[in-house]
């Protein structure tokens, strides 16, 4: 096994200062608030680690605000990092966009204000810690964390170092997702009584045979924290319908939490702090694949029994679906919302029933649709674009319209999902104390991951 490159991590000490030969022992920066929001030009100097797909995509909504400006790119894949500064480049019209390989190097800037993280999964968690220890807000792409440990450490350190968190859930920027969530949060279906939530499931299959390297790509920086595995062909490919470390369970949790977390969050910003009390058991199934490099869940069904009386379904629609119960239920709810879309969040009560996805949104009686929100007694953060709402925040140091707090909360369901689904067996979770109720064996599953040294938590 190869160790990281040592020039790389003796340039980022010498820039700490002095610190420790440790991952998250940070330099003494300069407040953010100085050199970005309040700096003479008011513009947030951005940094943007993981230049695939995703993380290009939401680097184009920074750069469409004027009061950003993308100022380095990182990427241990030199071809997508290319890809970036050629981007941000043409907007700016001029070569000033640097490029780095290692994170820290980019985060050791004193003059960086904010960071976009849209690493693969298995990093999210290690490159925002750091960020965030020298001093940088931080925007992370979704899903927080392949381990619950490692959510805990995340939200600790925001907390420990007063930074503004964005969560990549952009949900919470649509209008009427916030719409839906009002009016469950007012009462309007009366007593909340199910939560139905339903997401894509993983893709199968995928070559696990070992494949030569791609020209440019720093494969060991890229398995990081993870297992060393061979490389295989189109493991850290470009495009989604490609790559197959999504659905690989060395690096993340699959759909499950990749697409699933969506709905989940907006059940709970609807259902508020009723679903942060108490207990709540958990029991499912899942299929998985039996071969090749894609082995997370392609579809499940899980059911959450709150102790407030609330319950919820979960369920990912893919392949093996349509051999489990599962598929009935699934028709069942297209019937009753007239949408058969292949994601959404339907929150049922006593008097009615409201249904949101990204097509729109559905209620029942319909005369919900046409309150006015501004008359509700309960009214949610607003926003408009998920990138210009951590920029507001980041200038205001109010929170973000998806804080970590809530991040995590989200991510949470997941985690319990997956465990109860590869348990094979019911699992209880204590919401106040975040913990599993006299279950030593989901406890150590669900935080089994070993980081792979020389990095640490």
């Amino acid at each position: 096994m190869k160790s990281l490159p040592t020039l790389t991590r003796r340039r980022f000490l010498r820039r700490a200062a002095g610190a420790a030969p440790a991952l998250f022992v940070a330099p003494t920066l300069i407040p953010a608030s100085v050199l970005g929001a309040e700096a003479p030009s008011g513009r947030i100097a951005m940094g943007c680690i993981g230049t695939g797909e995703q993380g290009t995509g939401v680097m184009g909504n920074f750069l469409a605000q004027r009061d950003a400006r993308v100022v380095a790119v990182c990427d241990v894949n030199a071809p997508h990092a290319a890809q970036a500064k050629a981007k941000v480049d043409a907007k700016y019209q001029n070569q000033d966009c640097q490029v780095y390989r290692d994170f820290r190097e980019l985060v050791a800037r004193k003059d960086i204000d904010a960071v976009l993280i849209a690493t693969p999964d298995h990093w999210h968690v290690l490159t925002a810690i750091a960020a965030l220890q020298s001093g940088k807000d931080v925007y992370l792409e979704k899903p927080l964390a392949v381990s619950l440990r490692e959510g805990q450490a995340l939200r600790a350190t925001v907390r420990q170092h007063h930074r503004i968190f964005q969560f990549g859930t952009q949900q919470r920027s649509s209008n009427h997702f916030r719409q839906a969530c009002e009016i469950v949060r007012n009462g309007r279906l009366g007593p909340l009584r199910q939560i139905n939530v339903w997401a894509p499931g993983s893709n199968p299959g995928g070559s696990t045979e070992a494949a030569p390297v791609p020209a440019g790509l720093d494969y060991e920086f890229w398995l990081g924290p993870a297992a060393w595995t061979p490389h295989t062909k189109d493991k850290c490919a470009f495009e989604f319908g490609r790559k197959t470390w999504w659905f690989n369970y060395d690096y993340t949790l699959g759909w499950l939490s990749g697409w699933g977390i969506h709905p989940l969050d907006i059940a709970l910003w609807g259902a508020g702090d009723q679903l942060l009390k108490g207990r709540v058991e958990v029991r499912g199934s899942a299929v998985l694949p039996a071969r090749g490099a894609c082995n997370t869940a392609t579809s499940w069904d899980v059911d959450f029994d709150y102790d407030c009386g609330v319950k919820m379904k979960f369920l990912g629609r893919g392949d093996g679906l349509d051999k489990t119960p599962a598929a009935a239920v699934m028709q069942a709810w297209a019937t009753r919302y007239q949408r058969d879309a292949g994601h959404g969040t339907a929150f049922e009560g006593r008097d009615g029933w409201v249904l949101v996805d990204r097509g729109g949104i559905r209620a029942q009686p319909e005369k919900l649709l046409e309150e006015s929100p501004d008359r509700y007694a309960v009214q949610l953060p607003r926003s408009s674009n998920h990138a210009r709402n951590f920029l507001d925040s980041v200038k205001s140091r109010q929170p973000a319209i998806c804080p970590v707090a809530e991040a995590f909360q989200a991510d949470v369901l997941c985690h319990l999902s997956n465990t109860a689904t590869r348990l094979h067996r019911p699992v209880t979770w204590d919401l106040a104390r975040e913990e599993f109720v006299d279950d030593g064996e989901a406890t150590r599953f669900t935080n089994r991951r070993k980081i792979r040294a020389p990095w640490t938590l």
